[in-house]
């Protein structure tokens, strides 16, 4: 925090006096103004004429103060600088550029699933599953897109990936065809989006056609990305590490069994060189290619755009190509008739890597994992060559489309539209018996997502004089969605050679289906999921001259996904807006502008799937406790009550979130100082929560409603033109921050504290906490343990009796059992502050772009080092968490050494639920330079003949630094439960040189 403020003061104070310097010149210089909602004036274009140059200057300071673009640059991302960095995703795009949106990137891995926030968190998280729940709604064009369901993950048992391709879907958005990227915050607009937009939305689209004008854009870049450099160790080293544990603790018994692959030091398997990182780590190469094409009349133009992208990751070979085609077409026959078309189609091809717990977690079939990968890159070649047989394709087809058509009549318009999303996910697996203790496996998964949405919309405008003005606006909508998915996956195949789901065979055994006489042992899922969501609004805008704007509109929302009784809920909204400058400031020349806005709105949210419309209810799930996800008994398929899956009764009401803005918005100094700060408040309510059963009661669990989260914060952003001239150096910065307070502020039934799992909600506490032991060091002999003086019993933990040796954890309550109820609320998974700062240096045609980001206030468990040095329970329980992946052999260079524990104690002294493994993982990253330079600038272009309007050369590096206090590595790459297990692969540096070239 210390280092932060640091830097914080150091840029305020750098700000403040340069603002004061450059007040004090006499003739500012013209530059194109600094603002994220892309004003596209070159400077090349800008005419040498003082006068002119002081008429383009005034009207683009009135422009800027006059219209909506503070609020542009508040929630806006600066494309032209985005567009240089070799970002894939929408999330990569938006990291660190919008104040209030939080991403995390929980692996480098390229095209893997990645999480953003609006305002904080709005539901406890508790698996990955929970985590499509609380994602903003994404809209290209107008069209909701529809991410994929997590209904899939009903059939898994372990929720490391969803099935299926699990590609980050916004990784098919292209930066180059994007016009803008705005996130949507303010209540009022977000409920005329209505239920989608329940988390936030952010509103992408791309670049139009335009009448009158030819031209033609290539923009191109290549690069790599760097190999991780890691301290690698082999089994000396991990040998080194257990005997002090066994000098101190062991007994003969231990002694004499001592993990197999450290027991002979003279093995090279383990004891010889450690190079296996010369095959895991590469430098990998990456590149880009898109071409678009405008023209056109008045009366008709188009836009054509196509690209192909190849992202990469520096580890185990994964990468992700995208292939993109878009087309668009406008058609005014009549001035009062318009009819535009758009259509985008995309396709992901994903190489995945090639991790022993992700290929595990998917069969469920697991071996014995008591003999990890060698660190020997000889050996660990072995590996890789039988993975050479394995087939792992993935690939997902995507289709965005929109037809609207246009009808105005002076102040009346009508505009119909048909919008639809269709997402295609395939993914065809097999690993052989090499790879799985001579049993094969074999899947394939399809599936997709489709989304059709009707809107009709009816606007009027009416005058009543010049002073007054409103706007009216009627509207209907109607969303039908379908969520499909095909699975099936078979064991134990005739041979390695047949890699594909076969079935069919000897007809003359009664078990024709089973191997030897037939296939694979198969097993078979299915599933599809429909709703519809019809909505009907009413919107109105009162304008009272430049003074005021007063908002509202009035929704009925209608959901497939609720109750019967329940399944129509109605909305209001309400704004107003306040210019103080047109008010009290009109000759105040220090003010370009200043305003006031206030908004609040309720939207519903609506169930991301079918189970609450029913009530009770059947599941096909006949599996148990170690194969919970099996759909069948016996052979034959069957249904049973929800168990497992938690009872669905009656009574539960739709969710909705109540939200309010407060903001002041300011423009300054001639508009080169720009500003805004809000304060919000976010309360999700009536949302629904699975609560824990006795289990006298046959179920896990019951469905219940009633639970509300809270989330309050401020945002801020600044952005300043500090240096203004045109032919010398040039200096616009921009900062964002957000500072967010969550709190749980309902549970169900009344509720005020509620234990799942390893987890304690608790009304007025934050729903990202860690439930904890709080350590305090080691019983070092058995005087030192506490005696309850009224028993004579020694403390205990869980029934078991302290020893010598064993953590001291702190007894809250003084009852001499350390138990649940001595655990402590402590830390967040989620940063309380956020911050993003962005500087642009120009210099006669030269321009540095540097970003960072920084999150602060977040803890983590370090579940990486808990397992390391819980190794005793670690390599006896054998189960997937006992799973050593090769990148395991390396050591960070700052890893913490923890009190050396009795390993062998029953309870566990390395258990990850304490204190002694939570960690400060705040951090602050240079994420981007970019240095580049117009070659439109220079005489021998200028000279030339060809209608040459940009060539643009630039190299970037992306990922350079991170300062944080964490040991584990980057902070980065903690799971969606505050967890760092070491599994995420590192966002790697990337370097790339790239050329934009407009004719």
């Amino acid at each position: 925090m210390k280092m932060v403020r640091i830097i914080a003061s150091a840029f305020f104070a750098v700000l403040v006096s340069a603002l004061c310097f450059v007040k004090a010149e006499a003739k500012p210089l013209y530059t194109a103004p600094l603002n994220y909602h892309s004003i596209l004036i070159r400077q090349d274009t800008v005419p040498e004429d003082s006068a002119e140059l002081k008429r383009i200057d005034k009207a683009i300071s009135k422009k800027i103060s006059n219209s909506a673009i503070l609020k542009g640059t508040r929630d806006s991302v600066n494309i032209r600088v985005a567009a240089l960095s070799p970002n894939i995703s929408l999330q990569q795009m938006l990291k660190g550029n919008v104040a209030g949106v939080y991403v995390q990137e929980t692996t480098g891995e390229p095209g893997a699933e990645q999480s953003m926030l609006i305002r904080g968190l709005s539901a406890p998280i508790f698996s990955r599953k929970d985590v499509y729940a609380v994602q903003p709604a994404v809209y290209l064009n107008g069209i909701p897109l529809s991410q994929d369901n997590p209904f899939a993950f009903e059939i898994q048992k372990y929720d490391f990936n969803r099935i299926g391709p699990a590609t980050n879907l916004l990784s098919f958005i292209d930066i180059n065809d994007v016009n803008s990227i705005e996130v949507i915050k303010d209540p009022v607009a977000l409920a005329k989006l209505g239920p989608n937009a329940a988390n936030g939305a952010i509103w992408v689209t791309t670049k139009n056609a335009k009448s009158g004008t030819r031209q033609i854009s290539l923009n191109s870049y290549f690069g790599m990305v760097q190999s991780s450099k890691v301290n690698t160790v082999n089994g000396a080293y991990e040998n080194a590490f257990r005997q002090p544990f066994y000098q101190k603790y062991a007994t003969a018994d231990d002694r004499a069994n001592y993990v197999g692959y450290l027991r002979d030091s003279t093995s090279t398997d383990y004891y010889g060189p450690s190079n296996w990182n010369d095959l895991y780590f590469k430098t990998a190469p990456v590149y880009s290619l898109d071409l678009s094409l405008t023209g056109g009349s008045e009366r008709a133009n188009f836009r054509f755009f196509g690209g192909n992208t190849r992202s990469a990751g520096n580890a185990d070979e994964t990468a992700l190509n995208r292939y993109t085609a878009g087309f668009q077409i406008n058609m005014a026959p009549f001035e009062w008739l318009t009819l535009s078309t758009k259509i985008n189609a995309t396709r992901l091809d994903r190489n995945r890597n090639r991790s022993v717990r992700d290929r595990f977690g998917e069969t469920t079939y697991l071996t014995d994992f008591t003999t990890p990968l060698s660190p020997n890159k000889a050996l660990y070649q072995n590996f890789l060559d039988e993975y050479k047989k394995v087939i792992d394709d993935n690939t997902n087809t995507l289709l965005q489309g929109a037809v609207a058509l246009t009808l105005k009549l002076d102040k009346i318009s009508f505009t119909t539209s048909v919008l639809f999303d269709y997402m295609e996910g395939t993914r065809d697996a097999f690993f052989p018996s090499t790879l799985m203790e001579d049993n094969n496996f074999v899947s394939n998964y399809f599936g997709f997502n489709q989304r059709v949405i009707l809107n009709n919309a009816f606007s009027y405008k009416y005058d009543l004089n010049k002073d007054h003005k409103f706007e009216f606006e009627l509207g209907q909508s109607l969303q039908d969605d379908t969520y499909k998915y095909n699975y099936a996956k078979a064991y134990n195949g005739p041979n390695d050679f047949i890699k594909i789901n076969q079935v069919d065979g000897n007809r003359d055994h009664d078990d024709y289906l089973e191997s030897p006489y037939g296939g694979f042992y198969v097993s078979r899922f299915n599933d599809r999921e429909k709703s519809k969501l019809l909505s009907f609004y009413g919107a109105a805008r009162y304008q009272y001259k430049d003074l005021l704007t007063l908002r509202a509109s009035l929704r009925n929302d209608g959901s497939s996904n609720g109750q019967p009784d329940s399944r129509w809920m109605i909305t209001p909204a309400f704004g107003a807006e306040w210019s103080l400058k047109n008010q009290f400031l009109t000759a105040n020349n220090l003010f370009e502008d200043l305003r006031v806005t206030a908004s609040w709105s309720r939207i519903m949210k609506p169930f991301n799937d079918d189970r609450f419309a029913g009530g009770p209810q059947y599941r096909v799930n006949m599996g148990w406790n170690e194969e919970p996800t099996l759909p069948t008994y016996g052979g034959g398929g069957g249904i049973m009550r929800p168990y497992t899956s938690g009872w669905v009764g009656y009574g539960i009401g739709l969710p909705y979130v109540d939200q309010f803005n407060l903001g002041l918005e300011g423009s300054f100094l001639e508009g080169r100082l720009n500003g805004g700060i809000t304060y919000y408040q976010k309360n999700d309510k009536r949302m629904v929560l699975n609560l824990p059963l006795v289990k006298e009661s046959g179920y896990a669990s019951i469905n219940a409603t009633g639970m509300d989260v809270r989330n309050t914060g401020v945002d801020l952003t600044l952005n300043a033109q500090i240096l203004k001239r045109e032919s010398s150096l040039s200096w616009t910065t921009g900062f964002n921050m957000n500072f967010n307070k969550n709190k749980l502020t309902a549970l169900p039934n009344g509720l005020k504290e509620l234990i799942i799992g390893d987890r304690l909600l608790k009304v007025g506490e934050s729903i990202g906490a860690f439930w904890l032991y709080e350590n305090k060091g080691i019983y070092n002999n058995s005087a030192e343990i506490p005696v309850n003086p009224a028993n004579g019993r020694a403390l205990t933990f869980d029934g078991n009796t302290l020893k010598a040796g064993d953590p001291i954890w702190k007894d809250q309550n003084g009852d001499y059992v350390v138990n649940d109820a001595d655990k402590v609320l402590k830390g967040s998974r989620l940063p309380k502050f956020t911050a993003g700062w962005t500087n642009q240096f120009s210099y006669a045609g030269v321009d540095l772009t540097l970003q960072f980001f920084a999150a602060i206030g977040q803890k983590a468990l370090n579940q990486y080092d808990a397992s390391r040095y819980d190794f005793i329970n670690r390599e006896n329980s054998n189960n997937i968490g006992s799973i050593r992946e090769v990148n395991s052999w390396q050591i960070s260079n700052n890893a913490k050494s923890y009190t050396i524990y009795n390993p062998w104690s029953d309870v566990i002294p390395y258990r990850i639920d304490q204190d002694l493994f939570l960690e400060n993982a705040s951090y602050v990253k240079l994420r981007t330079v970019s240095l580049g330079y117009d070659l439109t600038k220079t005489k021998a272009i200028r000279n030339m003949k060809a209608d040459i309007k940009r060539i643009y050369v630039y190299v970037t590096a992306n990922n350079l630094l991170t300062m944080s206090p964490f040991t584990g590595g980057d902070p980065e790459l903690i799971d969606y439960t505050g967890m760092y297990n070491g599994y995420g692969m590192a966002i790697p540096r990337t370097y790339t040189l790239g050329v934009k070239f407009d004719l």
